[in-house]
């Protein structure tokens, strides 16, 4: 168990670190800028990752199930995958593409060819498409035409009420499941993995930062070099890295079109680089909340909270949404019936503070009285269909 409420911790933290991305202000320096830049991004891939370890849980932790069980698994998944696209597609209307709810929907149904597979397959297909998919999703990037866009757009029916279509989903979104599913399948192939040995957890915790170190510090290299390059050829001063786009925007993917994006590392730029360094990330993140619940008792306690909301991660997502709108409408009624602008950048810290301690506090004491979360039991629920299932 102390394996599982790990995860839990973990995926509290990702939460965490959409909270930030979604409402607190953009800042160039200070702690408000380091922390910004260590969720962007970084923050959602985590999610995802954890979406991955999740099928696992359903399909079969260390040994995939068979027969019926296998049947009825699968058949979870799927129910669970049409709920989270649809409530992400309704989500969207109002909160646009940022919502990544949708997009797990599809990675459910994309993953579930692969639930039957082991730990080392899953690893293999992981790295592949974390290699092969940015060059892939450049050059499809590339051949989508306005002209193309706009006539698969106008037969959509998900980007006709949305605004988030299949061409969204796979290829253009903030989280395009063609880059995307690396992390997944890579959640998948932690969730394959006997987290209970020591040397699993030592291969691990040293694998992870190297991922991460290896990414964001090639990128680095290879991006000041080609601007080195690129200044000196072309007559200019010295570029910073900046030039290819390794800094912070969030600009996505359908965007991109110069090859030197490959180099990058930026979030959401869904380069080699980027979904690499992302993964290390996510899995160090993994491991170390495992080991520190597991290895410290006292921190377990005191965590508690936080692990409870890990739990009803999807409560908490979906609320922070449809909550932030109401805070939003409110002080920005408080400002107007006062004649005042209000630059609002302390108050949306305070607004990130005021989410995760009210969150969390909601999410603690939900969990003395109910096993799960709102939305986790309508989801539970869902899925008691599948004893039809043979």
């Amino acid at each position: 168990m102390a394996r599982l409420v790990g995860v839990d911790l973990a995926r509290a933290l990702a939460v965490f670190g959409m909270y930030v991305v979604h409402l607190a202000p953009p800042a160039t320096d200070g702690v408000g800028a380091w922390v910004r830049t260590l969720a962007e991004g970084r923050s959602s891939a985590l999610f995802a990752t954890l979406a991955g370890f999740s099928l696992m849980l359903i399909a079969g932790r260390l040994e995939p199930k068979t027969g019926l069980a296998g049947r009825q698994a699968k058949a979870r998944i799927a129910i669970r995958a049409v709920i989270l696209l649809a409530l992400g597609t309704v989500l969207a209307i109002f909160y646009g593409g940022v919502v990544i709810l949708a997009f797990y929907g599809l990675y459910f149904l994309l993953a579930l060819p692969l639930v039957r597979l082991k730990a080392r397959t899953l690893a293999i297909v992981a790295a592949v498409l974390a290699v092969v998919m940015p060059v892939v999703s450049l050059g499809v990037n590339s051949l989508l035409t306005e002209s193309v866009t706009s006539a698969v757009q106008a037969y959509d029916p998900l980007y006709l009420i949305s605004g988030v279509g299949v061409l969204e989903l796979l290829f253009t979104g903030f989280y395009p499941a063609i880059t995307w599913m690396a992390f997944v399948i890579a959640g998948m192939a932690l969730g394959r993995l006997d987290l209970s040995s020591g040397t699993v957890l030592r291969r691990l915790a040293v694998f992870g930062p190297a991922l991460a170190v290896f990414a964001y510090g090639t990128s680095w290299l290879l991006a000041n070099l080609i601007d080195g390059v690129r200044a000196a050829v072309e007559g200019q001063a010295a570029m910073g890295p900046g030039a290819l786009g390794s800094g912070g925007d969030l600009r996505p993917p359908e965007t991109v079109r110069s090859a030197w994006t490959l180099l990058t590392a930026g979030p959401h730029s869904g380069m080699m680089f980027d979904v690499i360094g992302c993964a290390g990330v996510a899995i160090t993140v993994i491991v170390c909340a495992t080991v520190a619940i597991d290895r410290l008792p006292l921190l377990r306690r005191l965590a508690a909270p936080v692990i409870a909301m890990g739990t009803m991660s999807l409560t908490a997502y979906v609320g922070h949404f449809v909550l932030s709108s109401v805070a939003t409408s409110t002080a920005m009624g408080e400002i107007g019936s006062k004649g005042g602008s209000g630059s609002g950048g302390e108050e949306s810290w305070l607004l990130v503070i005021t989410f995760i301690l009210g969150v969390t506090a909601f999410a603690w004491i939900w969990s003395r009285f109910f096993r799960r979360g709102p939305l986790e039991y309508v989801l539970n629920s869902a899925t008691r269909l599948t004893k039809y299932v043979r």
